[in-house]
């Protein structure tokens, strides 16, 4: 198998951080993306590239390995349990056992050992007793909207060519991390298949603030009401409902909607609260007869 640099993929050093590898992933994935390069099938290939790259140097355990075995990373652990068990072999020889007097791998590197291990058919009757092995985790990630995850909603992913429909519940979390089992890398000598990490990306671009299941809202009362009285008409998230409003009420006072919130997730029908915050909305460019009416009011407060 060709060795493919996932550094040079990225356009990063070896010593770059985990921010980095995100950053560069990020900006090169928008720039190679197939709904941006319709047709394009050198776009396609940069495209999986990009992304084969992402899942190794993303994952601090698979980048290591990559550092170590190279283009043979996968079968890392392989090697350094076939390692263990050589150097617990020569010390039961006393050193004398059939390794010609050498410990570990000394005199085979880690390319020979892989071409042993899993390689031509010469070595079809190690192949048929060895070990089987999980395959490799996939992770990927979904970016949606706030709204997209206040209903739940079927969507068909497509990683590393597979297809896979996935049901998204109400309620999923910025940044929560589902697995979809069996859907990874394919097992090694008959081992089950890897699986598949999902982390949902959620911007918000709405005026609602989210905290968990609760919602946030701040709304704008003018002056007058506040003081008198009356009612308003508010937007929660999925519709309109009119408040009344208590003569005298304060800046800044706080108001519950119960069940106005966001769905609790994989419970469903049930429901956070929506939180409301008004903000007196001070009057401006006032006529002179209204300029007047509030003299009157604030000699009547003075002589109070």
């Amino acid at each position: 198998m060709a060795f493919i640099d996932y550094y040079q993929v990225l356009g990063i050093p070896k010593t770059a951080t985990e921010k980095d590898i995100k950053t560069a992933y990020r900006k090169l994935a928008r720039k190679y993306h197939p709904d941006l390069n319709p047709d394009n099938k050198e776009a396609e290939l940069k495209f999986k590239e990009i992304n084969e790259a992402n899942e190794v140097l993303s994952n601090p355990e698979n980048r290591k390995k990559y550092d170590k075995y190279g283009k043979d990373w996968k079968h890392g652990e392989e090697f350094e349990k076939a390692q263990r068990q050589r150097q617990q072999n020569y010390q039961y020889s006393g050193g004398q056992g059939g390794f010609g007097g050498q410990e570990g791998f000394s005199g085979q590197d880690y390319s020979d050992f892989f071409e042993s291990m899993f390689g031509g058919g010469r070595t079809s009757s190690r192949n048929r007793q060895a070990p089987k092995y999980k395959g490799q985790d996939y992770n990927a990630e979904l970016h949606l909207n706030l709204r997209d995850v206040y209903t739940t909603q079927k969507q068909v992913l497509t990683v590393n060519d597979k297809k896979i429909r996935l049901t998204i519940p109400a309620g999923v979390e910025n940044e929560q991390l589902i697995k979809i089992k069996g859907n990874g890398g394919p097992g090694l000598n008959g081992g089950p298949n890897g699986d598949l990490y999902i982390k949902f990306i959620i911007a918000n671009n709405t005026d609602f603030k989210r905290d968990g299941d609760n919602l946030y809202k701040d709304v704008e009362l003018d002056l007058y009401t506040a003081i008198l009285g009356g009612e308003i008409v508010v937007d929660t998230f999925d519709s309109k409902v009119k408040l009344k409003i208590q003569p005298e009420t304060k800046n800044e006072t706080k108001v519950r909607l119960k069940g106005k919130g966001f769905p609790v997730y994989k419970k469903e029908g049930k429901f956070g609260d929506l939180i409301l915050t008004y903000h007196l909305k001070t009057p401006t460019g006032l006529s002179e007869k209204e300029k007047e009416l509030f003299k009157e009011l604030q000699k009547l407060r003075k002589n109070d």
